[in-house]
């Protein structure tokens, strides 16, 4: 069975995937709280740093928003083949791939619960510098993208010491 392949430390995994959703959920949770208790204003706004509500329908960045419900729950479904993907890698891998993945799936986790729950995904970290903002984005994507800066990383340096082997 599919347990079997996670280790002895499928627990501790498991734990580390749940406080990443729970920390996502919860910082969630406060922000769409606030924004309901300053009736849409913003909630924060510093020299670099605004936090504001947004509904983000489409997937990272506001990218493939639709207004169609078919292409909404078509792009959901694929989202959620990609965490059960992400889910049997995990049981495949080990260190700090590992780890990269756990990153990844707990923040896909909590994307897709708002996804089905919320038909959309709060977003409210907004970094700029002057007027050029970044896209706004959220605690689950901030997990998302260190798993990926991580995995890249990992498969850079892991072909490097391939290369160092190989004979001309």
């Amino acid at each position: 069975m599919i347990l079997k392949n996670f280790g002895k430390n499928f627990f501790i995994n498991s734990f580390l995937v749940l406080l990443i959703f729970l920390i996502d959920r919860l910082s969630k949770i406060y922000v769409i709280y606030l924004d309901k208790k300053f009736l849409g204003s913003e909630i924060f706004s510093s020299k670099y740093l605004n936090i504001n509500l947004i509904w983000n329908d489409g997937i990272a960045f506001g990218l493939l928003s639709f207004n169609e419900k078919i292409f909404y729950n078509a792009l959901t479904f694929l989202i959620s083949i990609i965490i059960l993907i992400i889910f049997f890698m995990l049981s495949k891998s080990n260190g700090i791939k590992k780890f990269s993945l756990m990153m990844i799936l707990g923040g896909a986790i909590g994307n897709i619960y708002d996804r089905i729950f919320y038909k959309a995904v709060p977003d409210f970290l907004d970094f700029h510098i002057g007027n050029f903002h970044w896209f706004i984005f959220n605690v689950a994507d901030i997990f998302i993208t260190l798993g990926v800066i991580f995995m890249i990383i990992i498969e850079i340096t892991g072909n490097n010491k391939n290369k160092k082997h190989e004979i001309f």
